[in-house]
């Protein structure tokens, strides 16, 4: 076979590679939610204080979020709607009111925490005041929220796919300075607890990675990509490679949240300055070197930054989904933004207050969980493409098992 025909002969494949390729996208925009600033915050908090006790939650809360995020991918490319579309027609005005209100509440929670880690990493990087530095990061998530507005969801995915790849280059970095004890990891994966705040620290985890927004916002960001599915083999073919660019998505996200604990494990166990992310940076600083701690610093802010724009996204496809109402973009941004910016200027420490804020945001899991779960389970909604029974009770045991945690964590 001639050069000529060998490269005719891989054409067809590399056109198919192309072309599954193009169909990837959305999950990694939705995978920013899981490596925020609230996942360093409470990972790094986690390996710091407890060493590899909780890697089982890091891998557990990820297996969980890949069903979910599917599940809400193919919501939306099923029926054409978005979580919160498709409970509006299913519910009274006052439950929709209702619903709005905690899913607000949640929405606050996460731009608290991420306008929080912006803020944290542009006063580690240029001693900036944490007030200015949380309007900084609040303006230049806008300006990357515009890029989605102008030039379409593409280029939007593009800028954020970018940063998540500069995240996970800053919180990966340390792992090659000092490696993690494989037979400590291995023992970090058999489920157990040590004390209470062991169990605030892993419901925190947990907030930090399955999250409200990312799923309402996954509906909305595969429906708006590829539009409501056809059937038969262009549906498969659509639904396979959503399967594929969640599973990448969620592998990657995984992977950067297990590597901030590994970090925090091996080179700051026992450092109690590390539950702070200020005192995580200076103490990687100490033990890693500066090269490795100034990456840790330029993560937190590719971090705040990608996060808080999806976050205000997210709560913008609530809003419309729910009550029909469209927010101009720059009030939205102002409405989140205030209380972050609030919470600086009182003076609260601004990493317990990251840590908190995903314990808030555990308790707003339930209600995305338990309607995805359900809706996605009914032929009249999904019609050919309804989960199957092992599917559902996976679905359902997930979602138990957050209601379940959060219930610990209350009596805990």
């Amino acid at each position: 076979m001639t050069i000529t025909q060998a490269v005719q002969a891989l054409r067809p494949a590399a056109a198919r590679l192309r072309a599954g390729a193009a169909l990837l996208g959305p999950a990694f925009v939705a995978a920013v939610a899981y490596v925020d600033p609230g996942n360093v915050a409470t990972n790094t908090a986690a390996g710091a204080r407890y060493g590899y006790l909780l890697v089982w939650v890091i891998v557990g809360a990820n297996a969980m979020a890949g069903l979910v995020q599917y599940l809400s991918a193919k919501l939306g490319l099923v029926t054409g709607l978005s979580l919160p579309e498709a409970l509006r027609d299913r519910m009274p005005r006052v439950g929709r009111l209702a619903y709005w209100l905690q899913a607000e509440v949640v929405a606050m929670a996460t731009d608290l925490a991420e306008v929080l880690g912006g803020a944290i990493a542009l006063h580690i990087l240029f001693h900036l005041p944490l007030v200015l530095g949380g309007a900084i990061t609040g303006v230049a998530s806008t300006a990357l929220l515009l890029v989605q507005n102008r030039s379409g969801q593409r280029p939007f995915e593009r800028a954020v796919t970018i940063m998540l790849v500069v995240v996970a280059i800053g919180f990966a970095a340390g792992l090659f300075v000092s490696a993690p004890d494989p037979a400590a990891t291995a023992a970090g994966l058999v489920p157990r607890f040590a004390d209470g705040d062991s169990v605030l620290l892993a419901a925190g985890i947990l907030g930090a990675t399955v999250m409200p927004h990312a799923v309402y916002v996954h509906s909305a960001l595969a429906r708006d990509r590829h539009g409501r599915l056809g059937s038969g083999a262009a549906r498969d073919r659509l639904l396979a490679a959503t399967r594929v660019d969640v599973g990448m998505a969620m592998l990657f996200a995984g992977a950067v949240n297990l590597a901030m604990l590994l970090v925090a494990a091996t080179a700051l166990r026992g450092t109690s300055s590390a539950d702070t992310l200020e005192g995580a940076h200076a103490a990687i600083g100490d033990h890693l070197g500066q090269g490795v701690a100034l990456l840790f610093a330029v993560a937190l802010l590719a971090s705040g930054l990608a996060s808080t724009a999806v976050g205000c996204y997210s709560g913008a496809v609530v809003l419309d989904g729910l009550l029909r109402i469209r927010v101009p973009l720059l009030v939205r941004r102002v409405v989140t933004l205030v209380p972050a910016i609030g919470v600086l200027a009182a003076g609260v420490d601004p990493t317990r207050a990251l840590v908190l804020s995903q314990v808030v945001l555990s308790f707003g899991i339930p209600f995305a969980l338990v309607p995805l779960v359900w809706l996605t389970a009914r032929r009249r909604v999904m019609g050919a493409a309804v989960n199957g029974t092992l599917t559902t009770v996976f679905a359902g045991v997930v979602a138990a098992a957050v209601v379940a945690l959060n219930l610990v964590l209350v009596f805990a």
